[in-house]
């Protein structure tokens, strides 16, 4: 019997697919994609005061959508098309099926010797070019959500919905044309295996950036803000967690044995990292946190994304060791001690979860990159860290790293001042005061809390026997 066109040999399964690669792409990018809905939308929305649940996990909902429209209507070639500088690429759409459904290759990741001659052929991946596009915008998406973490309770969310497609045209594009696209910090070797310098170093410089321009929370909400439920924020630190499985398992392009080193790693790393930052609480504050348990988690996740696939396993302990203590260190005594980083609200401590860890992952990739696994990744031969004799590969990180926060405190800068000519940052008074239900016109629970008296008109009550007699008996309520 004849079989449908789409598995036989031919249009919809040409000679260069490789269906695991494909598969495998696709899971990964669908990973990635929960980890930020829900995973982040979960976390932002739980782990913020009760008033601010909505408007929290909301504005990780719409970064998520609005950069898939950016994505595919310019900002992928931007990030990985054509040179036309050495940190950009060219603007064009990616829609069409003449593009889609073509081999998958990076046309500007073809690397050469000083002397002109070809160093890295082109990449050209066994998948089509729309799985490239889907695993690559997951990952946009989600740096624009994790800068949001800096900015919850009291950013402006109409000039939100303006920030996020300007700094994703105007920062996030370069940092990822740079380091992956084939431009100038790529060309020169620099090491950013699946986004240390691309998404973290830069959504927590631009995050802290932009919250000094947006202003701080409310002074009541600064003074107190408890989440409102740990137990689902565990859920959103959870799909995070597992999430990061695809984030640096398939950053590899490839279902190939590099792909299971960086998913292994990353587990390691992050689970070191957990635990020497819950005995540090435990030493210095006498509690385990959850939350800065979860805060190690993160810092462990987002040290070891430089160099997953590059280092042994006993290097990710090491930078685990130090992902859980010197990001706990900066949160925990400097913050406190420097007027600058007490100056700017960062809500969720972004820069130090992000931008330092981010910056140590990259520097300790530069120590700890084994030569042979950064064969099976980095264009530049021979390339190797510290402890295997080559110093100028700290050298090539640490300059990366200062070019990705230059661009991101310079360009969030602009964006920020050129989004308050046109409206307000920063929401209104009353809006702090109020949160959700102000902003939004909705609430996250049918319940009072924050610390307020009951007030019946609000909550719609007017005494506990009232409330007992419109609640419906059995399972299934009407609400």
């Amino acid at each position: 019997m004849a079989l449908p066109i789409a598995y036989q040999l031919g249009p919809a399964v040409p000679e260069w697919l490789n269906k695991g690669d494909n598969a495998w792409q696709m899971v990964s990018a669908t990973l990635v994609g929960l980890q930020s809905v829900p995973g982040l939308v979960i976390l932002y929305g739980s782990i913020v005061k009760k008033k601010w649940a909505v408007n929290s996990a909301f504005m990780a909902l719409y970064a998520f959508a609005a950069v898939w429209i950016c994505w595919v209507t310019w900002a992928y070639n931007m990030s990985f098309g054509h040179h036309l500088l050495p940190f950009w690429g060219k603007a064009g759409p990616a829609l069409g099926q003449k593009f889609l459904l073509n081999q998958a290759i990076l046309p500007a990741t073809l690397h050469n010797y000083k002397n002109g001659t070809q160093e890295t052929g082109e990449l050209e991946l066994l998948y089509p070019m729309a799985s490239m596009v889907y695993f690559q915008c997951v990952f946009a998406a989600i740096t624009l959500i994790l800068l949001a973490g800096s900015l919850l309770g009291r950013m402006n969310f109409k000039a939100w919905i303006l920030f996020v497609p300007l700094w994703l045209t105007f920062s996030y594009t370069i940092g990822a044309f740079s380091l992956w696209g084939g431009g100038f910090l790529f060309q020169w070797g620099v090491m950013d295996y699946s986004g240390g310098y691309v998404i973290h170093l830069s959504s927590g410089i631009a995050g802290f950036t932009a919250a000094y321009w947006v202003g701080p929370r409310s002074t009541k909400d600064r003074e107190r803000f408890v989440p409102n439920n740990l137990l689902l924020m565990l859920a959103g630190a959870g799909l995070l967690w597992l999430g990061w499985a695809g984030f640096n398992g398939g950053d590899p392009y490839a279902a190939n044995i590099d792909a299971s080193l960086a998913v292994l790693n990353t587990n390691i790393c992050a689970a070191t990292s957990l635990l020497v930052w819950t005995c540090l609480d435990s030493i210095f504050f006498k509690k385990p946190s959850v939350i800065g348990a979860v805060q190690g988690m993160i810092t462990g996740l987002v040290c070891i994304t430089p160099g997953a696939g590059l280092v042994h396993g006993w290097s990710a302990i090491i930078m685990g060791m130090l992902s859980g203590s010197v990001p706990w260190f900066t949160m925990m005594v400097v913050h406190k001690r420097s007027r600058l980083l007490q100056k700017v609200d960062d809500t969720l401590g972004v820069f130090h979860t992000h931008a330092v860890a981010g910056f140590l992952g990259g520097v300790t990739t530069g120590i700890f990159a084994e030569p042979r696994l950064s064969s099976l990744f980095v264009a530049v031969t021979n390339s190797r860290g510290l402890i295997y004799g080559s110093g100028v590969q700290v050298l090539k990180q640490v300059v990366g790293a200062m070019f990705v926060i230059g661009w991101n405190v310079v360009m969030t800068t602009l964006i920020c001042v050129a989004i308050r000519y046109v409206m307000p940052l920063r929401m209104s008074e009353e809006q702090l005061a109020i949160g959700d239900d102000a902003v939004h016109g909705e609430e996250a629970y049918a319940l009072w809390g924050d610390g307020e008296k009951y007030d019946s008109t609000k909550h719609g009550v007017h005494d506990d026997e009232t409330l007992h007699n419109k609640m419906a008996t059995g399972v299934t309520q009407d609400v």
